[in-house]
């Protein structure tokens, strides 16, 4: 079964070191027979938030909201890539994310998260754990942590600790899952 999974990366620094982490994911969903698409908010430069996509008129919002919400609605899951900074979320993913809801229900998400140091991230993960619930898109139970991040790929998102793919194969098997789950429910219909 083939899963359409958008991976939204929230970082806009300037010198991003988890784009790698990024392309990682796209590569080895790819590898796993899903259609992954890489929503970057470097390429999107979306304001900061005064008004929600369902907000518009029908037809109404601009384009590249448009595009989004088209990837949204088709996609089985979420691959959510989130560095940490100062315990918590990038203020360009919680953007990129606020700006839709619906388009996210009934779809699982998996956690992703990196940094600089030693915890790989965990400490925005567990914000973003409830960010996620909220917006409709449980995430699995299971992340897969990147610490030291600058290190850990090489610019195309290849790892450089052979055995990364290998430890952190449960994640995987773990969110195609759940894609297959939700799916699955959803083709016989939703709570409401």
């Amino acid at each position: 079964m083939e899963f359409r999974v958008p991976v939204i990366y929230g970082s806009v620094r300037v010198e991003r070191r988890g784009i790698k982490a990024a392309r990682f994911m796209v590569h080895e969903l790819e590898r796993r027979g899903c259609r992954p698409v890489l929503n970057d908010p470097m390429e999107y430069t979306l304001p900061l938030l005064e008004k929600q996509y369902s907000d518009y008129p029908r037809g109404s919002a601009p384009k590249i909201l448009e595009e989004l919400a088209e990837i949204y609605r088709n996609a089985d899951g979420f691959c959510i890539v989130s560095g940490e900074y100062n315990h918590g979320v990038p203020a360009a993913l919680k953007n990129l994310l606020d700006y839709f809801l619906e388009e996210y229900f009934w779809r699982p998400s998996a956690i992703v998260c990196y940094s600089g140091g030693r915890f790989g991230g965990v400490r925005a993960a567990v914000h973003l754990r409830a960010v996620l619930c909220e917006l409709g898109m449980p995430s699995t139970p299971s992340l897969l942590a990147i610490p030291a991040v600058g290190d850990a790929f090489t610019e195309d998102g290849t790892p450089t600790d052979p055995r990364f793919i290998e430890r952190n194969e449960q994640f995987f098997k773990e969110f195609l899952w759940y894609m297959e789950a939700l799916k699955t429910q959803r083709e016989k219909g939703v709570p409401y």
